[in-house]
């Protein structure tokens, strides 16, 4: 069975897959643009596409009766494939949950403490030959000890993302989510307006999609506290980035540590320019023994639907 791959993955990823099905790789790092989502619907039996790759309900519609049986998306996040468009079609859709929780975790906790230290802001100051020596009142930023950290979206992410603030700095947890949820630490949910007036740090951890497009914006950035800092690991567009942008440039906010972006890869010059942003390059799951978890579980769908099985991680 023919199985297009959008992007290469890890070495040992591609030589599974190959030693399975008849691999097409795109040559390119970047998205599939839509004359390529339609001809891979309708030229391959199974796809593995990844962040970006827009199967949208146009792309079913202009490909008529797909030839694909499964989108079987290297990514938690799957908000860029038209689900409902996708079922009409008979095409099923899955991800790689689990495999990407705790790496993107670890992201989170980078961004608190690299913005609330002024790590990122010290570290070009010195690069650039202007650090003078130490003083007592030089670069001071947020300790983050024992802070109240807000956490929206309390799923696999976020939990991992609260027990390392709970048990490793001693944060106060509050949380706005949809449902409550049982976790193993104390946590305390709180409606948005509630959560965001008493918090230090804010975390956005929802998934993305059109029920979350923009939960971030101005009249939420106003409620947080001017001392507090403000973290996205999430997807960009849950954000009005243009009120971000605003929030930080009045300093109505005291910062921001972003690893997604509302039009990735272009990130607003203004943002650019902040020195209380640190700004990374999406690098959420970037380790290779946590890419080479993520294609197996995608591999792992595709050959459950190729076998006539459901996949283990339909969404």
């Amino acid at each position: 069975m023919s199985l297009l791959m959008s992007r290469r993955l890890p070495d040992s990823v591609m030589t599974a897959a190959e030693a399975r099905f008849d691999v097409t790789c795109r040559p390119t790092t970047q998205p599939m643009d839509h004359a390529e989502c339609v001809a891979a619907l309708r030229d391959h039996n199974l796809i593995l596409p990844s962040l970006g790759d827009k199967f949208t309900a146009d792309a079913f519609a202009e490909a008529g009766p797909p030839k694909a049986k499964v989108l079987a998306n290297f990514g938690v996040g799957y908000n860029h494939i038209d689900v409902d468009a996708a079922r009409a079609a008979g095409v099923v859709v899955s991800n790689t949950p689990g495999a990407v929780t705790d790496a993107t975790a670890d992201i989170a906790m980078t961004l608190i403490l690299m913005t609330a230290r002024r790590a990122g802001e010290g570290e070009r100051m010195l690069r650039a030959g202007a650090w003078d020596g130490w003083h007592p009142t030089q670069m001071l930023g947020m300790h983050f000890s024992g802070k109240t950290v807000c956490i929206i979206g309390m799923g696999r992410i976020g939990q991992a993302i609260a027990r390392r603030c709970h048990f490793g700095f001693g944060c106060r947890i509050v949380y706005v989510n949809r449902s409550p949820k049982s976790v193993d630490f104390p946590a305390e949910q709180l409606p948005m307006k509630t959560a965001l007036m008493g918090a230090d740090v804010v975390v956005l951890a929802t998934p993305g999609g059109p029920d979350t497009h923009h939960l971030m914006g101005a009249d939420e950035f106003a409620g947080m506290k001017p001392s507090a800092i403000f973290i996205n690991i999430s997807r960009g567009d849950v954000v009005d980035e243009a009120s971000l942008v605003a929030a930080l440039g009045a300093r109505r906010i005291a910062g921001a540590g972003l690893d997604v972006y509302e039009f990735e890869p272009v990130i607003p010059s203004e943002l650019k320019a902040m020195e209380h942003v640190t700004l990374l390059p999406h690098l959420g799951t970037a380790a290779l023994d946590v890419r080479e978890d993520m294609g197996r579980m995608a591999l792992e769908n595709v050959i459950a639907v190729a076998e006539g099985r459901a996949a283990p991680n339909a969404v």
